[in-house]
């Protein structure tokens, strides 16, 4: 064996360990070929089978030195080399194209996932939006709640007005606020209530209806807004007293309830200020609000004040009566006057409670009422009284409680009237009632009247001193006066 044979030996045996792996890898992936790769994977097999069988049979040619056409072996190897490479030419094309489909198909799902994650970003960034829309009206909602319950808790004109300020404002986005009461005698815009203003130049505001830009809102009853008030000219008409403000946006809305300018609503921000339309329907829900607190709170104001004024011609006719009682008994004047002091000193000494004060003066002012129907010739007479005029003269609590009871406003103040000449033993009348049967004030009344006729001068005796007085009283506690009652009397007077 020669050199060159030796060599080519050597040559061929890694040639034949690479094909021998190769093959073992072709059968390990055969089943991860692709269907439309099958023919030409198995072609490549049986080629690496080939040629494994064409080098070990060239090594057989050389080691036994037999006679054989070494041509015929080559030509055979590079047949089977072309169709190798075709094969594998043919496969890498095959590659290459499914390498540029899966290309193709990356890119195409790259741009679905850009245009999926585009369409994702305008909707997350929508639901943000539409999130902060509905987180904004959910604090309109609340504070427009807050300011029914703050209408609701008052009827404090100025507070009200103070409180929905401190919470309107700063959910508008502003820096100060102010309300402008229209008084309906003057026809002037005067200043109700402020928030946030660092002067008090505000509280001198006086504007004539239909002037400035709050007249006009009033007068016009629209929304006034300037975006900046140190461009000139604008309606504003208060520079003066708001010139160290800083103020550069301004608007002011109408405050109308049942149809009626109540005043106007102001707002004021230290910078420009944009708005949505959101923005505008919440200040002017907040502006109706404010008419109707203002509303509700005058029109309390005005009850209040009808009702004062009802309860003053009450007790002015109440003591008129009881004038025209004493004129016509001019030696009982001032009686009433002072018996009802001294009744409404012993009732606070004793606890009545303070809602029925004014019931216990009123009964004590009409005490002696029923007198009115009593004849003067037994009211005025000097001596004492026969059998038949006392009878008549009994009659008096009676005729008090018919004057009194169709009338509703001093039904609670008949106790006295009907009462006072009831006795603690059950002796009096006119219905003969007994011990606590008689109402407190009544029993107290009975004590007060019983004092001040005995202390004063009549036209049948002298008055008697204060310790006879007592001492008297004294005797009928238990009998006529509640004993109880007696003590606490004489410790008051």
């Amino acid at each position: 064996m020669t050199s060159s044979q030796l060599f080519s030996i050597i040559l061929v045996i890694p040639g034949i360990i690479f094909l021998i792996a190769a093959a073992r890898l072709c059968m390990q992936t055969r089943r991860e070929v692709p269907l439309s790769c099958v023919g030409k994977w198995r072609a490549l097999s049986a080629l690496n089978v080939f040629f494994i069988a064409g080098y070990l049979f060239f090594i057989a040619i050389q080691v036994r030195q037999l006679v054989f056409p070494v041509e015929i072996v080559t030509g055979l190897i590079f047949l089977g080399g072309s169709l190798f490479v075709f094969l594998v030419i043919g496969l890498s094309r095959l590659t290459i194209s499914k390498v540029h489909e899966a290309d193709r198909e990356i890119l195409r799902a790259n741009s679905a996932l850009v245009q999926k994650n585009t369409e994702l970003e305008k909707e997350i960034a929508a639901r943000l939006e539409a999130e902060g829309r509905a987180r904004a009206r959910l604090q309109h909602l609340t504070t427009l709640h807050g300011i029914d319950l703050v209408i609701t808790a008052s009827l404090d004109l100025r507070l009200t007005m103070k409180l929905f300020l401190e919470q309107t404002v700063a959910q508008l986005g502003m820096d100060a606020g102010a309300i402008l009461l229209l008084n309906p005698h003057t026809q002037n815009l005067e200043h109700g209530a402020d928030w946030g203003f660092e002067g008090m130049g505000i509280r001198k505001s006086k504007v004539r209806l239909g002037e400035g830009a709050a007249g006009l809102a009033a007068y016009e009853r629209r929304v006034v807004h300037i975006p900046d008030l140190t461009e000139q000219p604008n309606p504003f008409d208060r520079r003066k007293l708001l010139q160290n403000e800083r103020f550069i946006t301004y608007y002011a809305v109408p405050l109308i309830a049942k149809g009626q300018v109540k005043g106007v609503f102001e707002i004021y921000c230290r910078q420009w200020f944009e708005t949505a339309p959101e923005w505008s329907d919440f200040f002017e829900a907040l502006a109706i609000q404010a008419a109707i607190a203002i509303d509700n709170a005058t029109l309390f104001r005005k009850l209040q004040e009808s009702n004062i004024e009802l309860t003053l011609a009450y007790d002015t006719t109440i003591e008129g009566w009881a004038k025209a009682l004493e004129l016509r008994d001019s030696e009982t004047e001032g009686h009433t006057q002072r018996v009802t002091e001294l009744t409404m000193k012993v009732a606070c000494a004793v606890g009545i409670r303070e809602d029925e004060l004014d019931n216990v003066r009123r009964g004590a002012v009409l005490h002696d009422i029923g007198k009115m129907a009593v004849p003067d010739s037994v009211l005025m007479k000097a001596g004492p009284l026969t059998e038949e005029e006392q009878v008549i003269m009994r009659q008096h609590p009676g005729f008090a409680f018919e004057l009194l009871s169709p009338i509703h406003y001093l039904r609670p103040a008949l106790d006295i009237p009907y009462c006072h000449h009831e006795w603690w033993d059950g002796t009096g009348y006119p219905r003969g009632l007994k011990g606590e049967q008689i109402p407190l004030a009544a029993r107290i009344f009975a004590i007060a009247d019983n004092w001040d006729a005995l202390i004063s001068d009549r036209r049948y005796r002298e008055a008697w001193p204060q310790a006879k007085v007592a001492e008297h009283i004294r005797s009928l506690a238990g009998t006529h006066f509640d004993p109880n009652l007696v003590d606490i009397f004489l410790a008051t007077v």
